[in-house]
């Protein structure tokens, strides 16, 4: 409960510390769990008070992207609350992206973007792919739906100079064919420059994000000697296709070079 005790201060109340007061409400609670209701109100700690605050200063608009958030002492007045309670709401508000914390300086409001936002769940979804075959499915799934869209779309927009990057990321690749990591990371960069050409930013998030978790999981099939070449010679004639604006042979193109891949998946998960 919020009360105002003067100009500026937006006091959040701490739980009552009376013993018999708290004994009351456990007995309450006891009493309405006994009826079966479910309405029964749980105490917050204050350090998700005051996050929830600082989450509202932020969505109003009261605080902006680049704004830097009051002083520790300046929040501890406002809401009255103590020093361990601002710390812990502004370590929640940097774990979640949405301030970043530099020490001896005042916390700002990070920009937020669909790179932080998926960049959240990367751990998550890490993990998913590897636990649970389900989910390695369904990612290959959604690239085999997502990219023959997004190179559709890319084949409507694509320019001579969109070309022309996608031939240097293709001529960057085949310098690290030896490179394992770098190898997929420029084949990561092709894909999603192609995704960036559609123009969509979240489609262009989505693919990194996608072929990130993706190639973490089969990477050690991906490298064979001969199959670098073969997908080197798809990506040029992928390019081929998008500076003649050929949609429907882009797309072609784009099903075949993932339905071979597909083999790539099934080794991965015999020998794991």
């Amino acid at each position: 409960m919020q009360h105002n005790s003067g100009a500026g201060h937006s006091r959040i109340d701490p739980p009552p510390r009376d013993g018999a007061a708290e004994q009351g409400v456990d007995r309450a609670a006891d009493r309405a769990a006994d009826r079966g209701h479910d309405d029964i109100i749980v105490r917050q700690k204050l350090s998700d008070q005051v996050f929830e605050r600082l989450w509202q200063m932020i969505e109003t608009g009261e605080l902006l992207p680049g704004d830097a958030l009051p002083s520790e002492r300046a929040l501890m007045d406002r809401f009255r609350v103590g020093r361990p309670a601002v710390r812990e709401a502004l370590q929640t508000m940097a774990n979640k992206g949405l301030i970043s914390i530099s020490h001896g300086e005042r916390s700002r409001v990070n920009h937020l973007t669909a790179d932080m936002a998926f960049g959240q769940i990367e751990d998550i979804a890490n993990l998913l792919v590897r636990r649970a075959p389900s989910t390695l499915d369904n990612l290959k799934q959604l690239r085999k739906l997502l990219e023959a869209g997004t190179i559709r779309l890319a084949a409507e927009r694509c320019t001579a100079a969109d070309a022309a990057a996608l031939r240097m990321i293709s001529a960057e690749q085949r310098r690290k064919i030896a490179d394992e990591r770098a190898f997929i990371e420029t084949d990561i960069d092709f894909h999603v420059r192609i995704a960036a050409i559609s123009g969509n930013p979240l489609i262009e998030q989505v693919t990194r994000s996608m072929l990130t978790w993706l190639f973490g999981y089969y990477k050690p099939m991906l490298h064979w000697s001969g199959r670098e070449q073969t997908t080197m010679r798809e990506h040029d004639h992928m390019v081929d296709l998008l500076e003649k604006r050929d949609a429907e042979g882009a797309v072609a193109m784009m099903q075949a070079h993932l339905n071979r891949s597909d083999p790539l998946y099934d080794a991965t998960q015999e020998r794991g």
